[in-house]
């Protein structure tokens, strides 16, 4: 029953006369494109869809696309795992197509996994900021392609936060392992499109891969997700709305402290809270043009979502999130507040894993130093202004819009 309402919400239609058409669209209107004649291993999750809801595996089979494989991200084929639970490899019922996991007991497809492939075609909505998990999958495919002597081809689709919009630092290799959410190049919140970031990489690399990118038709780099007229299909169990993305890269910080970011409820990435926290005085110490932060009180619940959310069934007392201005809102800067207000505010705060966890997300450790030294918000931001300006000097030669 799960798998079917699963697939009915992905089968919904999208937008009449939706202004922005992704990558997947601009193939089928090509009648397959460069995709007629190859075998293809498929990289997708469950907002894999065009606009009249039909999945690309559907969509590319449909045209005669001899897809081989199927190859399933972080929360599964059907984006329905939870955060961090491991997705074991296996056959799709809907396609009768075998799932090659990358998020089990490997991140990246092996030789074996591309062996009678002349392509794979990676079509993934992703979350315009470097931790989520998917842009990782991407690049790690990227290299994997490469190894194998194949291509790689990404199927564009709108970065939600816009093209605009960099807040955050730059991952600092010698100071925090590599993992999924810290592997891409640039700002935490790169306004990249996943075929963009593709094109980052590669030209960064010794020996740049084969890689082509189908570009969306009616995306500009001022549009944030509400402007292309398209309806917001969930690519991970929590991030449930436009407005969640928008608030996320600065909200979901709070995995690395003791302080609840709202999974385990209605509205993850929108509720903040903790038992012991004072909402009203939080409220009036976090700064955060673009939000509004109401008090509020929330329960965190197990779920298929959350198996074990923070406070599972202890009433939080909290902070609503909404957006008022999505143009001057600024996510990391909100998230930055929080931690510092949090941080000053409560002594049951704690960063958890003694930071580390912090510094994963992040990136560096240059964030977490600075609010254990009583450093400004300001102080903070400022921190990155200077690899802001270089970054967006380097991605300029990648830019598709």
């Amino acid at each position: 029953m799960r798998l079917l309402a699963a697939l009915l919400v992905a089968s919904m239609p999208i937008a009449a006369g939706a202004e922005v058409r992704v990558g997947l669209e601009e193939v089928e209107r090509a009648a397959g494109g460069i995709l007629r004649g190859k075998r293809v291993g498929l990289v997708v999750h469950a907002a894999s869809v065009g606009a009249d809801g039909r999945h690309a595996i559907d969509v590319l089979r449909g045209l005669g696309v001899d897809v081989r494989r199927l190859f399933s991200p972080e929360h599964g084929l059907r984006s329905r795992a939870a955060a961090g639970e491991k997705v074991p490899s296996g056959l799709d019922a809907a396609s009768g197509l075998p799932v090659v996991s990358l998020y089990g007991e490997r991140t990246r497809p092996t030789a074996q996994d591309l062996r009678d492939l002349d392509a794979l075609v990676v079509d993934l909505q992703d979350a315009g900021v470097r931790f989520y998990t998917y842009v990782s999958t991407m690049l790690l495919c990227l290299e994997a392609a490469a190894g194998a002597g194949i291509e790689l081809i990404v199927l564009d689709r709108p970065n939600p936060l816009g093209g605009e919009r960099i807040e955050g630092p730059e991952r600092q290799p010698d100071a925090v392992p590599e993992s999924l959410v810290n592997m891409a190049p640039g700002a935490l919140v790169h306004g990249l499109t996943m075929g963009e970031m593709a094109r980052f990489a590669n030209a960064r690399r010794g020996r740049p891969a084969r890689l082509t990118v189908v570009p969306m038709r009616g995306w500009k780099r001022e549009m944030i997700w509400d402007d292309t007229a398209r309806r917001w299909i969930a690519p991970s169990p929590n991030l449930r709305s436009a407005e969640a993305a928008l608030a996320y890269p600065g909200v979901a910080l709070l995995e690395g402290t003791n302080a609840s970011e709202g999974r385990g409820t209605e509205a993850p990435f929108l509720l903040v809270g903790a038992p012991w926290l004072s909402a009203v005085e939080l409220a009036r110490a976090v700064e955060a043009p673009g939000f509004r932060l109401g008090v509020t009180a929330f329960t965190p619940r197990a779920s298929e979502a959350a198996i074990a959310p923070k406070f599972q069934d202890l009433e939080c007392a909290g902070l609503r999130v909404s957006v008022t201005d999505a143009r001057r809102a600024r996510p990391y800067a909100l998230g930055i507040a929080l931690l510092y207000a949090l941080r000053r505010l409560h002594p049951e705060f704690r960063l958890r894993d003694e930071g580390a966890a912090l510094d994963r997300l992040l990136g560096t450790r240059a964030v977490r130093r600075a609010l254990e030294d009583g450093a400004s918000v300001d102080a903070i931001l400022r921190l990155d202004a200077g690899a802001h300006e270089r970054f967006r000097r380097e991605r300029a030669a990648v830019l598709l819009y």
